[in-house]
């Protein structure tokens, strides 16, 4: 992205194999996240608390990026690796070492069986 003005907010809709996705970019001066939001949870960065996610019930499963390679763009976590997850995004299958793109699509397909029910 080219515009330098901070702080940025962004969202764009996301298409994957199994439905779409909201992605979400914030950067402002000295620090950066990104997410990828379905209905069933959160595909994020290290920003993300699991602890607090996992006390509220919330499906989060996080990747971390480095100083020198931050996850700034929501498609930054399709090829980045899980590393941590909370126990609500384990029961949807979604494992540490995984990529984010397959976590995405463990919880698109768990919202779909969900509304089919």
């Amino acid at each position: 992205m080219s515009d330098n003005r901070l702080p940025i907010h962004e969202t764009r809709k996301l298409t994957f194999e199994n439905g779409t996705a909201i992605g979400v970019s914030n950067r402002w001066v000295g620090g950066q996240y990104c997410s990828i939001l379905t209905e069933a949870g959160i595909v994020g960065c290290g920003i993300y608390d699991l602890d607090t996610a996992a006390e509220f019930g919330q499906a989060i499963a996080i990747a971390k990026g480095t100083p020198a390679k931050p996850l700034v763009e929501p498609e930054d976590l399709y090829e980045a690796k899980i590393v941590g997850v909370t126990s609500q995004a384990s029961g949807l299958g979604i494992e540490v070492g995984m990529t984010g793109r397959q976590a995405v699509e463990r919880m698109l397909q768990a919202a779909e069986s969900s509304s089919d029910q």
